[in-house]
């Protein structure tokens, strides 16, 4: 696969107008619903005190609802696109990501099954369990093997942990059906300052842990015995990366369920910008992950309204296409 880098002076400044586009694609999703708010208003609504009945209620929508959701999206869609990116470079495919090798399904089913079989025991750890089984099962099948290889693990993973899906449906009472219903579309609705208040910080530490090792990333790419005679050793950085990984995507799944293509489509898209190095690639793929999640939610709450469209069927509509056009596109390189 080629790629057009750009040279390492400008990526920076790639990054600076990425993150700044993004902060102003966060302001207009603020400003749209149900309940449209005024752009020019929110800055009053955050800083000052409402003045009527009006902005009493924007201010409300906006502090309580619409802003603990974008800030969701962000580090939901950030942390997915990295993870993505990660497993690309430790399995050498580019088409490893979280929703197609199984990970996330993995970690929906453990999810599902704490929150259905086991009410006592917590959801986190469940999903982190179920994301490392599925993302270590996927890797110890396709290892060595072409995309094909890979790919067919997560179809059958996924298929496994759909079935469970389903019949953890079944066996569930009422309430527990309609939380079973979050792992299976996705959802960014439960979004709260309180869970924010933890979830943001552990999510920061993992990404920041996994743009720590971007020179032994750029070594994988090289492939085994070079990074090996690079000094790195491999074992451990593998153990390390998809541990990192697999916690990234057990969290994400554990708030707001599984989503997939966020995974395939930020780091492809980020590679045609900034080129395979790493060191820029994994925040600009985080920007662009921010950025696909918080579109998404954005067309979810809004196509419909006052009704909410599944955000994972949204994903769906635009990563199936992607995913079928990489396919392709490999297949013409191949030939």
């Amino acid at each position: 696969m080629s790629y057009l880098p750009l040279p390492s002076r400008r990526a920076p400044k790639a990054l600076v107008l990425g993150a700044l586009a993004l902060a102003l694609l966060a302001l207009l999703a603020a400003g749209s619903g149900a309940i449209d708010i005024p752009v020019s208003e929110i800055p009053a609504l955050l800083w000052g005190r409402a003045s009527d009945d009006l902005r009493q209620t924007w201010q409300s929508v906006l502090l309580d609802v619409r802003l603990p959701r974008i800030a969701l999206a962000l580090a939901v869609g950030a942390s997915l696109a990295m993870a993505g990116c990660v497993l690309q470079a430790v399995f050498r495919n580019p088409l490893a990501e979280p929703g197609l090798i199984g990970a996330s399904s993995g970690a929906a089913l453990a999810a599902t099954l704490a929150r259905v079989m086991l009410p006592g025991m917590a959801v986190a750890p469940a999903a982190f369990a179920g994301s490392l089984l599925a993302t270590w099962l996927a890797w110890a099948i396709g290892r060595g093997q072409d995309a094909g290889r890979l790919l067919l693990a997560g179809v059958a993973i996924n298929a496994l942990a759909g079935g469970g899906l389903s019949l953890l449906t079944y066996l569930a009472d009422e309430t527990a059906l309609r939380g079973s219903t979050l792992w299976a579309l996705g959802s960014l609705a439960g979004a709260g300052w309180t869970q924010l208040a933890w979830l943001l910080p552990v999510l920061g530490i993992c990404l920041a842990l996994m743009w720590r090792e971007y020179r032994a990333l750029d070594a994988l790419l090289l492939g085994e015995r070079e990074a090996w005679h690079l000094g790195y050793e491999l074992t451990g950085l593998r153990r390390r990366l998809v541990t990192l990984s697999a916690l990234t995507v057990a969290l994400t799944v554990s708030v707001c369920g599984a989503l997939g293509f966020v995974g395939l489509i930020a780091p492809h898209l980020a590679r045609l910008l900034l080129g395979p190095g790493h060191r820029h690639l994994l925040p600009g793929a985080a920007l662009l992950g921010a950025a696909c999640l918080l579109v998404a939610d954005w067309l979810a709450r809004t196509v419909v309204v006052p009704s909410e469209l599944p955000i994972g069927a949204v994903l769906s509509v635009v990563g199936a296409p992607f995913f079928l056009f990489l396919l392709v596109r490999a297949r013409k390189q191949v030939a």
